[in-house]
C-alpha cells in the first residue's frame, strides 16, 4: 500500500523555500512513498525530486489562469503560467504531455487562486480528479462542496497537505494500492482513503515571508 501526499511545493515555488533534499527527509520521517510535487509555474520542482527520491514522485505543476489554478500531474515540461492561459487552454496543454487534470483547492472563499462557480462547472466534465481535502483551506465548506461535484460526476478524489513548510508534509495523505503509472493511477486512487488534519492557518505566514524573501532576492533555503 502507498501513502501519498498529493500536494507538496518546494524552492521551485516563489512562496516556498523547501530543498528536494528536505522534502525527501521528511516524507520518510512521516512515511510517505507518494507525492506530488506541484509548483506554481514549474515542473522543475517536480523534475529534481524524481532524480533524487527513493520513492515515487508524480511530477506536476499548479498552472495559473484569469479564473483560478489548474493541476497538471504526470507532466514532462512546464505549461506557461498566468493570466494569458485560460483554463481551456491549460487543459489542451496538459492533455498534449498525456497527463491527468486535476483541480486543486476548489471552492476555497480564502484563496483567490480557487477554481469555483461557473468557471468549474463548465470544464467538470474534462477534469480527471479533484482535490476534496487540502490541509491549508481554512474552512470545511470548500472540502465539502468539493467531496459533492467529485460524487456528482464521478470524478476521482484527491488530496494533499499543500505543503509550503517541512512539518505540514502528510498532514493530509491518502492510503491506495500501489500503482505502475499514469495508466492505472486513477484505477488506484478511486480505492484510495484520505486520511488527515488541516494545518494551522499561521502557515500561510510562512507562504507570505517566503514570497517577499524571493523579490528580494535573499530566499536562501535552510538545510532542515
Amino acid at each position: 500500500m502507498l501513502k501519498a501526499d498529493f500536494h507538496i511545493h518546494s524552492k521551485y515555488s516563489m512562496d516556498c523555500a523547501m530543498s528536494p533534499e528536505a522534502i525527501v527527509r521528511r516524507c520518510q520521517e512521516v512515511g510517505l512513498n507518494c507525492i506530488t510535487i506541484a509548483d506554481h509555474g514549474t515542473v522543475e520542482g517536480g523534475l529534481a525530486l524524481q532524480k533524487i527520491a527513493p520513492f515515487t514522485v508524480i511530477v506536476a505543476e499548479e498552472i495559473l489562469t484569469p479564473h483560478g489554478e489548474i493541476m497538471g500531474m504526470f507532466l514532462k515540461e512546464t505549461i506557461p503560467s498566468g493570466n494569458g492561459i485560460s483554463p481551456a487552454e491549460a487543459i489542451a496543454r496538459i492533455r498534449e504531455q498525456d497527463g491527468l487534470v486535476c483541480i486543486p483547492h476548489p471552492y476555497d472563499t480564502v484563496r483567490m487562486s480557487a477554481l469555483g462557480g461557473r468557471a468549474l462547472e463548465d470544464i467538470v466534465g474534462q477534469i480527471d480528479i479533484l482535490e476534496v481535502f487540502n490541509a491549508r483551506c481554512l474552512f470545511p465548506y470548500s472540502s465539502e462542496r468539493a467531496l459533492a461535484l467529485a460524487k456528482k460526476h464521478n470524478v476521482a478524489q484527491s488530496a494533499g497537505s499543500d505543503s509550503h513548510t517541512l512539518p505540514e508534509i502528510g498532514n493530509v495523505c491518502v492510503e491506495m494500492p500501489e500503482f505502475t503509472g499514469k495508466a492505472d493511477f486513477l484505477e488506484a486512487l478511486r480505492l484510495g482513503k484520505i486520511t488527515g488534519h488541516r494545518s494551522s492557518p499561521l502557515v500561510h505566514f510562512n507562504s507570505v515571508w517566503n514570497r517577499l524573501q524571493t523579490k528580494l532576492g535573499n530566499n536562501e533555503q535552510p538545510e532542515e
